[in-house]
């Protein structure tokens, strides 16, 4: 029996990426095949390519990166009734074991036995084809992209963090950081009503994408006080929840001074450093709540539905585009040219 092979892109070792013919994954019972038609380029598969590990996580073996895919169902298992052949479908790149309490209690997220797409020794989607557990594959309707459905992982983040948060339309929100998760977490703002949306970065490209997204102002941290700039803009009145995407000490900082007294902080960016100082006075004194967010769970189905209402737009983060063959291109890309790039998307199709 002759196994059948598929082009994907391999990372053997730090900046050491290369195309290879590796065998086409074969579907279990309660799986299905896709066929990947667009996958981004997420910064932790940005941080394994050049670092070789994030945290606790190394890779010691060659391994396929890429976690955010939409695709077609090519084959299903034996048992699998969810989904069909033809079927266009997002990937929840995240499959957990669903008997632990984490899983029973709905914070599968937090499952300690998950296996997710990209994260050693787990093989991704940066290839042709990928097999994942059926339940975590979602349908896309007409008129959904597959770039849109590549683009529901990293706007479940943002989904995940307004949960945490419990935002209401009443809130007044910053978003500190406007990389992808950033500009995606604006847009989740939206989904949830909220209208009045401020954001900090100083790239001037980030700040001017954010504008077009529907931010009420942006600031640059480097010409003004964050806290100042947000009493100006708000009359006073304060912002009532930060969503922190970007990691970096200062930002931290500045949400835990700029949200006001019994607000809500949301901690999504993971910083280099184990430990950062913090105004622990402050946060007692104001009440504040300060949430950790982990990936996200239950954030698919209605961000689907968002999506096909259209009252959310978030294609506008994608600016480059590449083949699968272009793959180091496209992450050398999203390495190097942070000021220009946002979402780097590729082709296995192309």
């Amino acid at each position: 029996m002759t196994t059948k092979l598929m082009t994907a892109a391999v990372l053997n070792k730090p900046l050491d990426m290369e195309m290879k013919q590796v065998p086409i994954p074969v579907p279990k019972a309660d799986e299905a095949l896709i066929k990947v038609y667009c996958i981004g380029v997420c910064g932790s598969d940005v941080h394994y390519y050049e670092h070789g590990r994030i945290g606790r996580y190394v890779v010691e073996q060659p391994i396929i990166l890429g976690h955010e895919l939409a695709g077609e169902v090519v084959e299903i298992g034996s048992a699998v009734q969810n989904v069909a052949v033809g079927d266009r479908v997002a990937v929840e790149p995240g499959v957990t074991c669903g008997r632990c309490e984490y899983c029973k209690s709905g914070r599968y997220n937090l499952c300690p036995d998950v296996v997710f797409m990209a994260t050693p020794p787990v093989d991704g989607a940066w290839a042709e084809y990928v097999t994942i557990r059926s339940d975590f594959l979602f349908k896309l309707p007409e008129g959904i992209s597959y770039e849109q459905g590549a683009l529901l992982e990293p706007l479940s983040v943002g989904i995940h963090a307004m949960n945490r948060a419990k935002v209401t339309p009443a809130d007044r929100i910053l978003v500190t950081g406007l990389g992808p998760i950033g500009l995606l977490a604006i847009q989740a703002a939206k989904m949830y009503g909220v209208s009045e949306i401020y954001a900090t970065d100083i790239v001037p490209f980030r700040q001017e994408l954010a504008k077009e997204m529907g931010v009420t102002a942006v600031i640059n941290p480097m010409e003004v006080n964050v806290k100042d700039a947000i009493e100006e803009l708000t009359g006073g009145r304060g912002v009532t929840v930060v969503i922190e995407s970007s990691g970096n000490g200062r930002a931290i900082g500045d949400a835990i001074k700029a949200v006001k007294r019994g607000g809500r902080i949301v901690l999504v960016g993971m910083p280099a450093a184990d430990e950062i100082p913090v105004e622990i006075n402050t946060i007692i004194d104001s009440e504040l709540n300060v949430y950790g967010l982990f990936r996200y769970a239950n954030t698919y189905p209605g961000a689907i539905a968002a999506l096909t209402s259209g009252s959310v737009d978030i294609e506008k983060v994608i600016t480059h585009k590449y083949s699968l063959d272009e793959t180091k291109a496209a992450v050398e890309m999203a390495r190097t040219q942070k000021d220009t790039s946002i979402k780097v998307m590729i082709y296995p199709e192309q």
